[in-house]
């Protein structure tokens, strides 16, 4: 089994013994998951460099990573949900309505349970080499495999992207636009004199670059990079250097695969005989993780199994990412780079830029042990430029078809992450606006998608119905025309027309699919189409699954936000984030604006009024199947702290 020795460090009862309705109590168990993997298995293929790295006398690469796995002890709803960790965290806010924050935490807050009390097994196996080494975060590679220096050929550099919002001497070699997401260990420069080290600056992000002189920078023993007269915030560096270290990155790829299959169908298993059923579920870098998982066509064990039933990626959009890359960042997040190659659509297309014709799912078609998905975005995914190119057709312009084993939903007006009730212009992760952050709280759409995906699998249920942006419905257009009609809209800032086209990504070096060679500097001629959903009179998305607090508006929604000029890059897409911008109060104060939307007062005679019309909203969601008939009271909670921020 690849999956040779689980080493259990700790195993204890979760939340001290609470249980949980029905289901009852929780056990929590922290290990260490030691694997060993056929680098010539056929299940294996695909991975970046893994026959490269060092074997054992049976030919295997070995490997290990934190795991973390909390099962009811009374065996539960027999499921299990594998959720990929988002930079080294256990975080099921978006399921159990926790409160994400910024510092790095062992716990797992249960929140209102809602995993528990329907008997979900959760585990999280660590699969990211370049995260920190604390009980915090989950990590694989405490004896990760590595590829020596004289196998890496031909020779390649890695490619760092740094936009800063504040101005600094210098800056840690390490991703630098997740914040305190992020706090990576810095990656150290085989040759700090390296001299086909460069660094380029730009002032966008498709504008052409400057090489900055050599000895005008340097590398530090410590792991930073320091620039004369130093890094100014918004522009756009660019580093190309070679690494001291070189991982195995896709490692990760059979981490996460190799301990579900090791929970569900092995005796030694501390779940034995519990699971029969399993899910994977990535949100944002970890939506992008398996979209690449089942790009690769991983999900089939050595054995031939069948892993995952069911895969869940949220808010991945089109894109992949560094997950199986010689020197790949997994963290990294800009746009453009490794993570919009081609393909973005599950059945085959042919790349008008570069000719290539395939298809996301192509090699998990063609292996067997596909799964049932849900792709489930937000608006912000589409103004980012990609999550449109997932189920267009970029030959003619239409509509793609999608396969029958596919779910695909936009939730409205919504951004990237869970919005809060609050008019602020900066989020917790130091991103500063020029809209107030977008406020709109989806958790109850995301609840609702796992139930149906079980249900679909587990009792062939008909999930509901697909509900995105279309040629077909005519919610689809571009970004310039939806900015066009937003424009009408006072006191809405939009991004800058320069940022409005999604370009195709740098040029990439040689076998740039398996990321081997740099990414050199020049910018592709040959715009992607840039595919949004279309917007009603109030300024929210006429396309897609909408909250109640959307169809009974109180603010005009969007997933974009341009960033503040006391960040630098004034204009620039604030990629993830979007915008709320309140509803006038009163007639009057519609007019003294100039605004064209109906007021809040002209809309509902009182509060009262309101959450009557949102429950409506919300009952006929839950009819649909979008929302759980257990969260009508949240979803009518969710709107009332909405209106009240607007109405105060």
């Amino acid at each position: 089994m690849p999956v040779s020795r689980l080493e259990i460090i700790t195993r204890e009862p979760y939340e001290d013994g609470r249980t949980f309705g029905d289901i009852g109590a929780y056990e929590r168990i922290e290990a260490i998951a030691h694997y060993a993997v056929d680098p010539a298995h056929t299940a294996n293929a695909g991975v970046v460099d893994l026959s490269l790295a060092e074997r054992d006398g049976d030919g295997r690469v070995n490997f290990s990573g934190d795991i973390t796995i909390l099962r009811p002890t009374d065996g539960g709803n027999r499921a299990l949900l594998s959720q990929v960790p988002n930079r080294g965290k256990r975080n099921i806010s978006r399921f159990n309505l926790t409160t994400m924050g910024t510092e790095d935490t062992i716990d797992v807050p249960a929140g209102d349970g809602f995993l528990f009390r329907n008997g979900w097994t959760v585990a999280w196996a660590g699969w990211q080499w370049d995260v920190p080494r604390t009980p915090e975060r989950l990590r694989v590679g405490l004896h990760a495999p590595q590829v020596p220096v004289a196998a890496r050929t031909p020779a390649s550099q890695m490619q760092l992207r740094l936009q800063i919002n504040k101005d600094s001497a210098s800056l840690a070699v390490t991703d630098q636009h997740v914040g305190d997401l992020g706090r990576h260990a810095p990656i150290h420069p085989i040759d700090p004199s390296e001299p086909g080290a460069r660094l380029l600056r730009r002032e966008g992000p498709y504008e052409e670059p400057t090489e900055i002189p050599r000895g005008h920078w340097r590398f530090d023993d410590a792991g930073h990079v320091h620039l004369e007269n130093g890094f100014e915030a918004g522009q756009i560096y660019d580093l190309l250097f070679t690494p001291r270290d070189c991982p195995v990155v896709g490692a990760g790829l059979l981490a996460t695969r190799d301990l579900a299959s090791f929970l569900r169908y092995d005796a030694a298993a501390p779940t034995a005989g519990d699971i029969d059923m399993a899910i994977a579920e990535g949100q944002s870098q970890c939506g992008r993780f398996l979209r690449t998982y089942l790009h690769l066509g991983l999900n089939q064990d050595q054995a031939g199994r069948q892993v995952f039933d069911g895969i869940l990626a949220h808010i991945a959009g089109g894109r992949r990412g560094e997950f199986n890359h010689r020197y790949g960042q997994p963290s990294v997040q800009p746009t453009p780079s490794f993570g919009h190659l081609f393909p973005f659509a599950d059945l085959p297309q042919t790349d008008p830029v570069s000719g290539a014709r395939s298809g996301l799912l192509d090699r998990q078609d063609a292996k067997g042990g596909m799964p049932k998905i849900f792709y489930t975005d937000t608006s912000s995914e589409y103004w980012r430029g990609d999550a449109g190119l997932s189920h267009g057709d970029l030959a003619t312009g239409g509509d793609a078809v999608l396969p029958d084993n596919v779910r695909r939903y936009l939730f409205s007006s919504t951004q990237h992450g869970v919005g809060a009730a609050a008019l602020a212009e900066r989020t917790l992760f130091g991103s500063h606006g020029q809209n107030n952050i977008n406020m709109i709280d989806y958790s109850p759409l995301y609840r609702a998608a796992l139930t149906n995906l079980l249900a679909w699998l587990r009792d062939d249920a008909k999930p509901p119905e697909n509900a995105y942006p279309t040629v077909a419905a005519g919610s689809r257009q571009t970004r310039a025309e939806v900015a066009q009609a937003l424009s009408a809209i006072p006191g809405l800032a939009l991004p800058d027309g320069e940022v409005m086209t999604w370009v195709y990504p740098l040029e990439l070096g040689p076998d740039s699919e398996r990321g081997i060679g740099a990414m050199p500097p020049g910018i592709g001629a040959e715009p992607y189409p840039d595919w949004v959903a279309a917007v009603n009179d109030d300024g929210n998305e006429a396309a897609g699954v909408a909250m109640p607090d959307i169809s009974v508006p109180v603010a005009s929604h969007t997933g974009f936000n341009p960033r503040h000029e006391d960040t630098g890059g004034a204009g620039q897409l604030l990629e993830y984030i979007g915008s709320s911008l309140p509803l006038a109060k009163d007639a009057a104060a519609r007019q003294a604006a100039g605004d064209p939307r109906p007021s809040i007062a002209e809309r509902y005679a009182d509060r009262d009024d309101y959450l009557a019309q949102v429950r409506q909203a919300a009952e006929a969601l839950v009819d649909q199947g979008y929302v759980l008939a257990e969260d009508i009271d949240l979803c009518l909670g969710i709107a009332a702290a909405r209106y009240d921020t607007c109405m105060a």
